[in-house]
């Protein structure tokens, strides 16, 4: 059983009171920590770093209802990772084959940009996920930020794994931690990541799986 953050988790002042607005501005948005999505059981952990206030916080699924959500969806469907059909709605019948999707930081932080002490105060549930999933092998950090909150996670010195996209680090033994940039509307837009781009870093884990 993985350890979860309350409804009415308490544990960051800042977070809790802009859930609380959101419960009264946007009563329809699912406005509370989001939980994990695919089988404790899977190989692959991918690892965001909070819920988008339109996407996931809205669903209650990660990566959700956002053009993020569009692009890591089709790409995991691509690489069999996915099975069925996404349509940014989590009663859409979409399954993760070997395959989770967690946040850092489980609640919506304003401007989408959550704190140090806030990562630090949701950090045990990352802790709890990853020592529960008795098969990980390779974990997806989403962004610098997601990289970042991952190797605190493993208490790693982060100055020993810089962040690149497609790189691959070995943190702790018998663990891969793969990077890519994040796959928002302003990374695509700007050109930091294309599709083929984010599609080079699941073959690299492909790969890394089958070498397993």
């Amino acid at each position: 059983m993985v350890n979860f953050p309350d409804r009415d988790c308490t544990l960051c002042p800042r977070l809790k009171a802009f859930r609380d607005e959101k419960r009264r501005t946007l009563p329809g948005h699912f406005n509370a920590p989001v939980p994990s999505f695919g089988d404790i059981k899977s190989r692959l952990l991918i690892v965001g770093l909070a819920p988008g206030l339109n996407g996931a916080n809205k669903t209650g699924r990660p990566f959700t209802g956002d053009y993020a959500g569009d692009l890591l969806y089709a790409t995991l469907l691509k690489f069999d990772f996915a099975e069925g059909r996404y349509a940014a709605d989590p009663g859409d019948g979409l399954a993760l084959i070997d395959c989770r999707i967690a946040n850092a930081v489980r609640c919506v932080p304003p401007q989408n940009k959550p704190t140090g002490p806030e990562a630090t105060a949701c950090r045990p549930f990352l802790v709890d996920e990853i020592d529960a999933m008795g098969n990980l092998h390779t974990i997806l950090a989403l962004g610098g930020l997601a990289h970042g909150a991952v190797l605190s996670t493993l208490k790693v010195r982060k100055s020993l794994h810089p962040f690149g996209h497609n790189a691959v680090h070995h943190p702790v033994p018998g663990l891969r931690l793969v990077d890519s940039y994040h796959c928002s509307r302003y990374n695509t837009n700007t050109g930091r990541l294309t599709t083929a781009m984010f599609e080079d870093v699941f073959s690299t884990i492909r790969a890394e799986l089958a070498n397993a």
